[in-house]
């Protein structure tokens, strides 16, 4: 584990360095030496009684890290004077806020005012992935929290499920990101569930045929039309028979290559020209997909970073001090 850790760190710091210089590894090991393990621990023991941990605080980081940047503005709760992110219609089914609250009165109970929430849902995230089957990797720390947190501009940032191929690739690309790590960030759906609001149309009504999507396997469409036709029906992202919502792993490209894509962003990327290859690299090879990933995520986890003066460290991930 800790070779695989360093090979990742090396790729991180020849590929990726300017981000990473406003980071630094082991930015707590003098201010909170234990701050990594205490995130470790409650993240696993949340994991032991609910592994689908992993997919929320994984879209939790992803849709903080893509509005304003890695500065825990998604944890903000709304007041009865000041909405917040957590009201964008994109985020309502965000979970995993309890977990972070848990880590960071943990942390203050130990180093008061030192370890900030977005570096706590960067290693909590990572610590997440990994239990579930995920690469084990490391980030740096040394992030601050935001001072602003506003539903219009996660409404208007976060992409839909049913983005074109071009619009996801030019959504990544415009935060340094490329082919490969685009499409590694989507094997994220390896895990996790998704509501039928963002795929019913696809198996009813595609693009007002009054059919289902062409694109999709008539057996699944057929399936998933009898799970939504009951009210909150959800379906796992990863098809792979028997179904692993909570296992990490590259099957997930090997059921969309099959036309059992959920999202309509899924299928495309296995059809589209621009990342066809890479979901048949992903397919193929299990270990390069979790590489590919855990450089993506590094590099995801250093998007517009507030570090040194810049933001605050809360005291309480819900609030602003």
């Amino acid at each position: 584990m800790k070779i695989a850790k360093f090979s990742v760190l090396l790729l991180l710091l020849f590929l990726f360095p300017v981000a990473l210089a406003q980071l630094k590894f082991k930015f707590y090991s003098e201010s909170c030496p234990n701050a990594e393990t205490i995130v470790e621990n409650l993240v696993r023991q949340q994991f032991a009684r609910d592994p689908s941990i992993t997919a929320a605080l994984t879209r939790m980081h992803f849709h903080d890290c893509f509005v304003q940047g890695c500065d825990a503005s998604l944890l903000i709760d709304p007041t009865t004077s000041q909405l917040s992110e957590k009201n964008a219609g994109p985020n309502f089914s965000v979970r995993g806020f309890e977990l972070i609250d848990e880590i960071k009165t943990a942390l203050e109970a130990q180093c008061p005012s030192t370890v900030s929430c977005s570096d706590i849902v960067t290693l909590a995230t990572r610590d997440a992935v990994f239990l579930g089957g995920g690469p084990s990797y490391v980030v740096p720390t040394g992030r601050r929290d935001g001072f602003v947190s506003n539903p219009e501009d996660a409404n208007e940032i976060l992409p839909p499920p049913f983005i074109s191929v071009e619009g996801m690739l030019s959504f990544f690309g415009n935060k340094g990101m490329n082919v490969f790590d685009s499409v590694a960030l989507l094997g994220a759906h390896t895990v996790g569930i998704a509501s039928c609001g963002n795929f019913v149309d696809r198996v009813t009504n595609f693009q007002g045929t009054g059919l289902p999507d062409p694109s999709m396997d008539p057996t699944l469409a057929g399936r998933l039309r009898n799970t939504c036709a009951v009210p909150g029906g959800f379906a796992a992202l990863d098809q792979s028979m028997p179904v692993t919502p909570v296992s990490f792993d590259n099957l997930f490209f090997g059921q969309i290559r099959e036309r059992k894509g959920i999202l309509l962003i899924d299928q495309l990327i296995a059809s589209d020209p621009a990342t066809s290859g890479v979901v048949l690299q992903y397919a193929s090879n299990n270990e390069l997909f979790k590489r590919q990933f855990a450089i993506a995520m590094v590099k995801m986890g250093a998007v517009d970073v507030l570090t040194g003066s810049a933001g605050e460290i809360r005291t309480n991930c819900r609030a602003f001090n």
